[in-house]
């Protein structure tokens, strides 16, 4: 973070500093005590479930030096009507202050945080590179991202995730993206808005807000995103296998573990690519990215360098473990909708020829009415697939079970167990040297302890 003191802070806040010395400097800022460091101001902000303001002892321990609060808390404090507010408009400052740092924003129903995170691997060697942690991608998680920019940060990825319409236009408020992008649309938040094309003009809102020399990044293959285009009068770069599109991909094909190869094509140039990634719909993420480094300046040839050595940044999304015993376990349970399970069950499948795969799936949140009628049809497509055995975890993913059961013949290669306990239960039971297990669902159904106990079983 910029070096500033408590008095140019409650100045750019509006906030009123009390039981604190205007002179103090911070230097870091931070929402979570455990994060809090010598120089740290401290946001105190209430959740559903806890209140910052609890907090502030624990994080006056840890180096916090003051706190931005909606009360008084008995130690240095900027006292405000809306932390979040707040905040934001102390991140807004900071990132005007940065000339310098070129800002990239990226949207997207799926796959946002492993292209953000490609991304800034691209990025980081030429240059210092400031990106989220996970998915810090909301009101909050942005402008902390924002903040942990210094005077030398050259490039600010930034991951903006939804909730409704404006959200995205209230992020971009704050960040001023001179290079941002839709890299899909799907059914995540149909819950809150009601239809996939109501998603496709919230999430356009990141080309909306860029300036008319900056540079809009859309999948060429996604009709609602393309539909977005005519909104902003940046200038388009479009990425996909389309024939139409400016950064195209052809020939795609997995190898044993699920990894796409793939030639890419750019300008008349054309490279082959191995990507260290599983899941043929890895081919867009690292589009994606690509299109963006390009756009930053990159060459092809240093992107190309990345994609192939990539290590992934962020735990639970795809992530690929073997036990001594051969089992393969495939943790993807950081999040799920539609889209992004049948992306993991088509990778499962071609991970699992010659092999038993096995498709431990939880419920899929935030997928409004359609969420029996897409469970069913995940159900069924794993048949389909021919996936060995099937596990839907909890009464959310009970729909899923239902749907394999009355597709085809299949008997016991389908079950439903009530929770995680139950379905670890079971797998420890049933799982052979040499079997893949895939395990995914939403991140509040926990399934990541699925993926923990198989490993830790380990012989």
């Amino acid at each position: 973070m910029i070096p500033m003191t408590l008095a140019e802070v409650a100045g750019v806040v509006g906030g009123r500093l009390v039981d604190g010395d205007p002179d103090i400097v911070v230097t870091v800022a931070a929402s979570d005590d455990r994060d809090c460091v010598p120089g740290t101001l401290f946001a105190c902000i209430a959740g559903e479930r806890v209140d910052g303001h609890d907090f502030i002892s624990t994080a006056r321990e840890r180096g916090a030096v003051a706190a931005l609060t909606t009360r008084p808390v008995g130690s240095a404090a900027i006292i405000v009507d809306d932390v979040v507010l707040a905040l934001g408009r102390l991140a807004s400052y900071v990132i005007q202050r940065l000339p310098g740092t070129l800002v990239l924003g990226l949207t997207g129903s799926s796959g946002k945080t492993t292209t953000k995170d490609l991304l800034a691997a691209i990025l980081a060697p030429h240059g210092e590179t400031v990106a989220p942690r996970g998915s810090f991608n909301s009101e909050v998680g942005l402008p902390l991202t924002v903040l942990s920019c210094t005077t030398r940060t050259k490039y600010l990825v930034l991951e903006m995730g939804m909730r409704g319409s404006g959200h995205i236009r209230y992020l971009c408020e704050i960040a001023h993206p001179r290079i941002a992008g839709v890299i899909n649309v799907g059914s995540a938040h149909l819950e809150l808005l009601g239809s996939r094309e109501a998603i496709a003009e919230a999430k356009g809102e990141i080309i909306e807000a860029l300036p008319a020399d900056g540079t809009a990044i859309l999948h060429a293959d996604n009709p609602l995103v393309m539909a977005q285009r005519d909104r902003t009068a940046a200038h388009v770069v479009t990425f996909g296998e389309s024939p139409d599109a400016d950064l195209r991909a052809t020939d795609v094909s997995l190898d044993e573990r699920a990894r796409p190869r793939f030639t890419l094509h750019w300008q008349g140039s054309s490279v082959p690519v191995a990507l260290t990634l599983s899941g043929e719909h890895q081919v867009a993420n690292a589009l994606a990215a690509t299109a963006f480094a390009l756009a930053a300046g990159v060459e092809l040839a240093d992107i190309v360098t990345v994609l192939e050595t990539y290590v992934p940044a962020s735990k639970w999304r795809m992530e690929v473990s073997e036990r001594p015993d051969g089992v393969i376990v495939v943790n993807d349970a950081y999040n799920a909708n539609p889209e992004s399970v049948r992306a993991a069950l088509k990778a499962l499948v071609a991970m699992g020829q010659g092999r038993r795969t096995w498709a431990v799936l939880g419920e899929m949140r935030e997928i409004g009415d359609t969420s029996v009628e897409e469970h069913d049809a995940i159900g069924r497509l794993a048949v389909r697939l021919d996936v060995s055995r099937l596990v839907a975890v909890g009464e959310g993913a009970r729909p899923i079970h239902l749907g394999a059961s009355h597709e085809g013949s299949w008997g016991d290669e389908s079950a439903w167990v009530p929770d995680v306990d139950a379905a670890i239960a079971l797998l420890t039971d049933e799982v052979q040297p040499g079997d893949i297990v895939l395990v995914k669902a939403s991140r509040s159904i926990g399934l990541e302890r699925v993926a923990a106990a198989l490993l830790e079983q380990a012989p």
